[in-house]
């Protein structure tokens, strides 16, 4: 190989063999001819830069088909969108960590689904530009999706979904798969996200509340009400920089536009009453959205006025409570502009999962919703968590409400847009 390599790049080269055609260089002119028996008999087929391929064109054909193995020439290679679902726990998040095989993450599970299916070269696993794959958005420890869609090229083999999840554990799931433009990108064509965050209505209990007996804590009416009109509060563009630690006041990324925030009515779980809140915006800094719900939640129990929210946008640092990562749920991305331009040209699918909805609803009553639940139930991260909350001073940051963040997730994120 690497001496066919060395050949196609010399430019002393005067002809080579592959795949049943002779080449010939004579100056800037390559001529091919059909390879059988004696070749100097054969006609010939005279192809000059300028006029068709190029000499440039037809070096890069032949180190391609000298590439291409049998499996490569059976299956076309297509830009596709994965549907993912996955719970979390056990994972430290979605994306890869080069060099840290001892932090398992979603990727690396699907990669070597993908490698184990036939869908992508051996060789690709360890760099995954080379199938140009894109995550839509990054989800830290712990964190699970109903909806993560990722795009890559592979091979289009036959029952690509089947054979992808027999080659994945039972907690993750690829659950669609759709065509897409050669140039489409999974992150950058998202126009929004939408996440959910379940947890224990506990969380909104006055603080002088026993957590002892947070099993029979139920939600009344007007506490939700209350809850919903400071979630609503957010709705809009807002200055998020204290709601993360990688941005500063005068940032410009730091302004993030949210079109809905709503916690749902109260459900009983293991005998426990949960909630679900439900947020959407075009995209998410790293612990944004955990610290949106925790602020909420400590102006709901009385650790804080209702004024810290518009302060909290203003360019003053505020001490910030981060809510645990347990509940968080990548619920759908959405590509309207790609729909509105691609969707209806006959060509290719809306990135809608209309007919996947059912299916997505059963991973999650099979494997996220209960996760949550027996996670929250034994390990009472709500309750250890709320027990930080008296030491937020929600005026500047406190080094001490800092330590005890990291000491409830030591979580790392790696850039904004993560929503964690």
């Amino acid at each position: 190989m690497q001496k066919i390599r060395a050949l196609i790049a010399s430019p002393r080269v005067l002809s080579i063999k592959s795949n049943g055609w002779l080449y010939k260089c004579a100056g800037i002119r390559w001529i091919m001819s059909k390879e059988s028996g004696n070749v100097q008999n054969k006609p010939v087929k005279r192809v000059e830069e300028g006029n068709g391929e190029s000499g440039e064109h037809i070096r890069k054909k032949l180190k391609s088909d000298v590439e291409q193995t049998g499996d490569e020439r059976k299956h076309p290679k297509r830009k596709v969108v994965l549907l993912l679902a996955y719970s979390g726990k056990g994972y430290y998040g979605m994306q890869r960590n080069a060099g840290s095989s001892q932090f398992k993450t979603i990727e690396d599970e699907l990669v070597t689904a993908l490698i184990k299916s036939g869908c992508i070269p051996d060789n690709h696993g360890d760099d995954m530009k080379k199938m140009s794959f894109q995550r839509c958005a990054r989800t830290d420890k712990g964190v699970s999706a109903a909806g993560q869609v990722v795009s890559l090229k592979l091979w289009m083999i036959e029952d690509i979904k089947e054979k992808l999840n027999s080659n994945l554990p039972p907690q993750i799931r690829v659950l669609g798969l759709k065509r897409v433009t050669g140039g489409f990108n999974s992150k950058n064509s998202c126009d929004a996200r939408t996440y959910s965050y379940m947890l224990p209505t506990v969380a909104f209990a006055p603080k002088d509340y026993s957590t002892e007996n947070s099993i029979a804590f139920r939600l009344e009416p007007e506490t939700l009400q209350r809850v919903n009109c400071l979630f609503g509060s957010y709705k809009g563009t807002h200055n998020f920089h204290n709601f993360t630690s990688q941005k500063a006041a005068r940032d410009p990324s730091a302004r993030r536009y949210i079109t809905e925030m709503t916690c749902g009515e109260p459900f009983v779980r293991g005998g426990a009453e949960f909630a679900e809140i439900t947020v959407r915006g075009q995209s998410f800094m790293m612990h944004q959205i955990r610290k949106m719900i925790g602020l909420v939640i400590a102006v709901v129990k009385g650790y804080s006025g209702d004024e810290v929210l518009k302060r909290s946008w203003g360019e003053e640092k505020v001490d910030v409570p981060k809510a645990p990562g347990l509940g968080l749920v990548l619920e759908k991305v959405h590509f309207d502009r790609y729909n509105k331009r691609f969707g209806g040209d006959g060509l290719h699918e809306c990135l809608e999962w209309t007919e996947e909805e059912q299916a997505i609803l059963a991973f999650k009553e099979e494997h996220i919703y209960p996760s949550i639940v027996e996670t929250e139930c034994q390990e009472g991260s709500m309750a250890s968590w709320m027990a930080t909350l008296p030491i937020h001073d929600f005026k500047a940051t406190a080094k001490g409400a800092q330590d005890k963040d990291r000491g409830q997730d030591d979580d790392e994120g790696n850039g904004s847009d993560s929503a964690l």
